[in-house]
């Protein structure tokens, strides 16, 4: 590809690019050397699930790979015990060494549904951090000053709030910024609320007589509650591990207006010939592409036909799971434990927003008792078939 060519595939969806003539400069010295630029992406493992807003950064990731660049997909499970500050009203709860590597492990499996694994180093930031002294450590935090940290918008925001922010905070900009200078990346790609960090390993890698690398942001991808970033805590992801039918149905769920930026972010399809179809079928479009993306072809067109044969003709899903029931139990019970709902409280909450009925009545009650046969439904995707034994 021509350098034009990679740069305009590089820049769609992009926010800010620090700065577009370096970046151009650096891709005709790497044709010029016939080298790849190293491109840097961090991901801390403080979830076990991959949703599609982590996707996001992963896709240009991979577009960087087709334009015949390196990629260096950076684990931070060194700084993931001390929690990105970014956007935080309040200091994050550090995780263990035990849950930061068991999360890790499910990240390497799931990349390779967007990377190509044979182009991609998979590194741990603990590699060097764990061998790190403390006074290279002491060394490393002369480079940066208290003044540049207390500018940082979310830092000042909570200081002016009277909220506390601890010095390990501190460390987490310095440490990411470090991460570029050890692999001596060309390009760092993330979210627009790691802008800060992402300009803190620029300077660090000036201070250590490296070139700065170029900056990408990529917009933050709301949830299916269309206000917040997507989040696991939020509740509001949708995992690329989620079961298909679940997976589209939650994208079906989106908003109208989020949707061209769904397509722009998640898909390779001209937004041009998307606005000239219907809005509900470049919605369906748009589940079916994504869902193929991390299933199959062929499982996105079945999940597809299913959601159309469920809410379009208001018919019952042919696979939903059945249970059996002995005697009675209380309907929150049957839901936390089908799995229809991940706690009771998430069950007692869609009850009280009509969104349970059993055999087509809606259940008004929490502490309702089914006692007979009959199919169970929670919320507009969820089924489930109960068989009172005889």
């Amino acid at each position: 590809m021509t350098i034009q060519e990679q740069l305009k595939i590089l820049k769609r969806g992009v926010v800010d690019i620090i700065s577009e003539n370096e970046l151009a400069d650096k891709l005709a010295r790497a044709e010029k050397e016939n080298r790849p630029l190293v491109v840097k992406a961090g991901f801390d493992p403080t979830a076990p699930d991959i949703h599609l807003g982590h996707t996001v950064l992963l896709r240009k990731l991979r577009q960087f790979q087709d334009c015949g660049h390196e990629v260096n997909f950076l684990i931070g499970d060194f700084t993931a015990r001390i929690g990105d500050p970014s956007g935080r009203s309040q200091t994050r709860k550090a995780l263990s060494e035990e849950e930061v590597q068991e999360n890790a492990k499910t990240y390497k499996k799931q990349v390779g549904k967007i990377l190509d694994l044979e182009k991609t180093r998979i590194i741990f930031n603990s590699e060097w951090f764990n061998r790190m002294s403390l006074a290279q450590m002491m060394g490393l935090c002369m480079h940066v000053t208290v003044s540049q940290m207390v500018a940082r918008e979310d830092f000042r925001k909570r200081l002016d709030n009277k909220q506390d922010v601890s010095i390990l905070e501190f460390m987490y900009p310095i440490l990411q910024g470090y991460d570029s200078v050890f692999l001596k990346s060309d390009v760092e790609i993330g979210g627009t609320d790691q802008l800060f960090n992402l300009l803190m390993g620029r300077e660090l890698q000036r201070d250590f007589k490296q070139e700065p690398q170029v900056v990408l942001t990529m917009p933050l991808l709301e949830g299916i509650d269309g206000v917040n970033k997507m989040s696991k805590s939020l509740g509001n992801y949708i995992a690329i591990n989620d079961q298909p039918s679940d997976f589209f149905g939650r994208i079906m769920s989106i908003s109208d207006s989020l949707m061209l930026k769904y397509y722009t972010l998640l898909t390779d399809e001209d937004i041009e010939d998307v606005k000239k179809i219907h809005p509900k079928e470049a919605k369906l479009r748009l589940a079916e592409t994504v869902c193929a993306q991390y299933h199959s072809r062929e499982i996105a067109v079945r999940a597809r036909e299913e959601f159309e044969r469920v809410f379009s003709a208001r018919e019952l899903p042919e696979d939903m799971p059945v249970t059996a029931l002995t005697g009675s139990r209380g309907v929150v019970d049957i839901i936390l434990d089908s799995g229809l709902c991940k706690s009771k409280n998430e069950a007692r909450r869609l009850i009280r927003q009509g969104a349970v009925d059993f055999n087509g009545e809606r259940v008004l009650e929490e502490n309702k008792i089914i006692d007979q046969s009959g199919i169970l439904k929670v919320g507009s995707r969820r089924f489930l078939k109960i068989e009172k034994n005889s």
